[in-house]
C-alpha cells in the first residue's frame, strides 16, 4: 500500500489497470484517495470493519454488508448493529486492536472521531479515512456517498439516493428563504453551546439555507458557551437544538425542559412554537450519512412547512 500526500476535500475512486509481462491485463487496482492520502485495494473487499456511523449509514442504505463495527451506543437508525453477528472492534474513538487483527479485514473505514487511529489501523489492513470538512460538508459527504457505492458496485442505489438527496435540499433551500433567522444550540450537561457559520454544525446555514440569528465567536467542536440570556438577546425566529446527552445515552436533563424557562419564553422562537429539536444522534454521532442527512433534511422542511 502507498501514501501519497493528503487528497483535497473529497475521497474519489479511481481504477488502475494491472498486467502481466506480455502486456495482457489480469486484474483492475481499486485506488481511493482520502483524507490521509491513497490506498489501493486489489479487489472489491468482502470483509469490511467500519469505525465510522456516517459511513456505517450509508452502507446499510446501500444495502452493503458489513463484518465489524464499534460497540456502545448507536442511534434507533443503527442499532441493527448491536447484533452479536457483527464483530465488536473497540470504541468510535478507540479501536480494540486483537479484534480488528482476528477479523482479518479486507478494508478499514474510519473518519472523525476515529481518524487519528489511521496509522496504526493502516499497518493492519488497507485503511481509509472518510472525515467531512463542516466547512465543505454536502460536497464531501455526497462524495464519500458515490465512492462507497462505486466500490461496492451499487452505483445505481447511491446515485438514486444522491438524487432524491439534491432535490430535498434544493426545495429545503428555497423554503428556508423566507422563514426568518435561526440558531442551532447544543445542550449537555446543563450547559449550553451555539453553533453559527463555519462551524461544525454550520450546514443548517451554509447548506440548508437557515439564515444565521448571529455571529458565533467560537467555531471548533465545542462551540460558543451561552446562557439563557444570550438566546433571549439573540431573539431567533426559530430555535433548532441538539440535545447532545440524548445523542449518547447519558442521562441528564432532557433539552426541552432545560429551556422551559422564563427567559427563553419571551423569545420569538419559543412564542411561535419555532424551536425545533432535531435528531440529536443524526447531528452528533452520525453526521454525513446518506439516509442521516436525508432524514434531517426531511424534518427541516417539514418544520419549517408548519409555519
Amino acid at each position: 500500500m502507498k501514501f501519497l500526500k493528503p487528497a483535497p476535500l473529497f475521497a474519489a475512486l479511481a481504477f488502475a489497470t494491472t498486467a502481466l509481462l506480455s502486456g495482457t491485463a489480469v486484474a483492475a487496482d481499486i485506488v481511493i484517495k482520502h483524507k490521509q492520502g491513497e490506498t489501493t485495494l486489489a479487489a472489491k473487499p468482502e470483509k469490511v470493519l467500519v469505525f465510522d456511523l456516517a459511513s456505517l449509514d450509508t452502507l446499510g442504505a446501500l444495502g452493503v454488508e458489513v463484518t465489524g463495527v464499534p460497540g456502545g451506543v448507536k442511534p434507533d437508525s443503527l442499532k441493527g448493529y448491536n447484533d452479536d453477528k457483527y464483530v465488536k472492534i473497540g470504541t468510535l474513538f478507540e479501536p480494540d486492536y486483537e479484534a480488528v487483527n482476528a477479523a482479518e479485514p479486507d478494508l478499514i473505514i474510519v473518519a472523525g472521531r476515529s481518524a487519528a487511529k489511521y496509522p496504526d489501523l493502516a499497518k493492519i489492513a488497507p485503511t481509509i479515512d472518510l472525515t467531512v470538512d463542516a466547512k465543505n460538508y454536502l460536497a464531501e459527504a455526497k462524495d464519500n456517498v458515490a465512492m462507497l457505492a462505486g466500490l461496492f458496485d451499487k452505483k445505481a442505489e447511491g446515485d438514486a439516493l444522491l438524487a432524491k438527496l439534491d432535490s430535498s435540499v434544493a426545495d429545503l433551500h428555497s423554503l428556508a428563504s423566507s422563514k426568518g433567522k435561526g440558531l442551532l444550540i447544543l445542550t449537555t450537561g446543563g450547559k449550553m453551546s451555539a453553533f453559527g457559520p463555519g462551524s461544525r454544525f454550520g450546514m443548517l446555514h451554509s447548506t440548508y439555507g437557515i439564515a444565521p440569528a448571529a455571529e458565533t465567536e467560537h467555531v471548533g467542536n465545542h462551540g460558543q458557551a451561552i446562557s439563557f440570556e444570550y438566546i433571549l438577546e439573540t431573539n431567533p425566529d426559530w430555535l433548532f437544538v441538539i440535545d447532545r446527552d440524548a445523542a449518547i445515552g447519558r442521562e441528564g436533563t432532557a433539552a426541552a425542559q432545560f429551556l422551559d424557562n422564563e427567559v427563553v419564553r419571551q423569545t420569538k422562537a419559543w412564542q411561535a412554537g419555532h424551536v425545533v429539536y432535531l435528531d440529536a444522534a443524526g447531528w452528533y454521532l452520525v453526521g454525513g450519512g446518506i439516509s442521516s442527512m436525508q432524514r434531517t433534511v426531511d424534518q427541516l422542511a417539514a418544520e419549517l412547512s408548519k409555519d
